[in-house]
């Protein structure tokens, strides 16, 4: 397996939301580098184009209560929402196709979600959900783990250690003092290899029209 961070700045940014319609321009930065780091992925691992691949989004439900919970509430109020669809669709289609599947997964925590969620815990107990051929991502650009400040500055970099199973997107400055958000990937070698070339074409703004998919085991 490799490690590896990925930085997208405003210019990255920019050209990845030229690559989707203008209606649905509307969605975050979130929804966009969700739907096409999971693109690039789901080429990079060359899974089956019948196979069923999904994106899992991990969920602040805080707000998603009336009223909502209170300010300072800490204790876990977070869902793993999940959308599927076929690889071959995934790869074959533009960008604006993942990314309506990523705000897809998003809406449906509401709630009455969140209570189904509880009952479903206490009922199965706690079943665990599956990470083959998923995507497990999560925002963390506003955790404010980048102000914390313990008496010697701030910290270079605030978020999750190697090894971890979900990718995050980190707020982050690099050395030209861009600021930006890091999102880390982990692969096996060969298809990193796959998800830097798929990556670097759709931020030059030209993504490849057509995706050879191979089956595999990851």
């Amino acid at each position: 397996m490799v490690h590896r961070s990925f930085f997208f700045g405003p210019m990255d940014v920019s050209t990845l939301w030229k690559l989707v319609p203008r209606h649905i321009r509307k969605y975050s930065t979130f929804d966009l580098l969700t739907a096409c780091l999971w693109r690039c992925r789901t080429i990079a691992i060359q899974a089956d184009p019948e196979e069923e691949v999904r994106v899992i989004c991990i969920v602040n439900a805080r707000s998603r209560f009336n009223p909502p919970l209170p300010r300072g509430y800490y204790g876990n109020a977070i869902a793993y929402p999940v959308v599927a669809t076929q690889a071959g669709e995934l790869c074959r289609n533009p960008l604006g196709y993942s990314l309506e599947l990523v705000k897809q997964a998003k809406s449906v925590v509401t709630e009455e979600y969140m209570k189904s969620v509880a009952d479903l815990m206490v009922i199965r107990g706690r079943p665990k959900f599956t990470l083959f051929r998923s995507f497990l991502v999560s925002d963390a650009t506003r955790t404010g783990l980048g102000d914390v400040d313990f008496g010697w500055g701030k910290p270079v970099y605030g978020g999750p250690a190697l090894g971890v199973v979900a990718s995050f997107l980190i707020p982050y400055k690099n050395k030209k003092g861009e600021v930006g958000i890091v999102v880390p990937i982990r692969l096996p070698a060969q298809a990193m290899e796959i998800f830097v070339r798929e990556l670097q074409a759709m931020l030059q703004g030209k993504p490849s029209e057509r995706k050879p998919v191979f089956k595999s085991s990851l």
